[in-house]
């Protein structure tokens, strides 16, 4: 299986790019930080045409699952989140070949924050845009963080997210 984990992050060092890295050796998986790319903001007339966001899109379509990474800011998803997941509107109205594509897709979210328990509205979110396009969504993980990543602390919990993602692919 091709796994990817895209990271959406203001910090390329911080507790969400750290469990990524954790989830990433143990599948095996390729990741994408985004704040590597230039993906810009939806725009109506289409002017960012050049920009990371249709290879990213290949690079998703051509894995067999894809984690989204990213930390729970607001009780939501980052803002680098958000901007690519508005972006996908362009694979439903002038990339809709590469947006059929998604469908079918095994997705997951790995997530951290300093709540004690994932809010459910950031849970909603994705279940509602996998319902929409058609992905295949499954269990999220999160970790709260007070403080820096801390593995032993969180080893059971992402041993039980890697258990449940190899169980489901079977």
């Amino acid at each position: 299986m091709k796994f990817l984990i895209v990271v959406a992050s203001s910090r390329s060092d911080g507790n969400t790019a750290k469990l990524s890295h954790v989830i990433a050796d143990s599948l095996q998986a390729e990741i994408i930080d985004l704040q590597n790319l230039s993906i810009s903001y939806f725009d109506y007339q289409n002017r960012n045409k050049s920009d990371s966001f249709i290879p990213l899109i290949e690079r998703i379509v051509s894995s067999d699952f894809v984690v989204f990474a990213t930390p729970v800011y607001w009780y939501s998803m980052s803002a680098q989140m958000k901007t690519l997941f508005d972006r996908f509107t362009d694979l439903l109205t002038i990339n809709k070949k590469l947006g059929r594509r998604l469908r079918g897709l095994s997705i997951s979210v790995i997530a951290t924050g300093t709540d004690e328990e994932l809010p459910s509205s950031f849970k909603t979110q994705f279940e509602l845009i996998s319902d929409y396009l058609g992905l295949v969504y499954h269990e999220p993980l999160y970790c709260s963080c007070q403080e820096e990543f801390n593995f032993q602390q969180h080893q059971k919990t992402i041993q039980g997210y890697l258990s449940r993602i190899s169980l489901q692919l079977l």
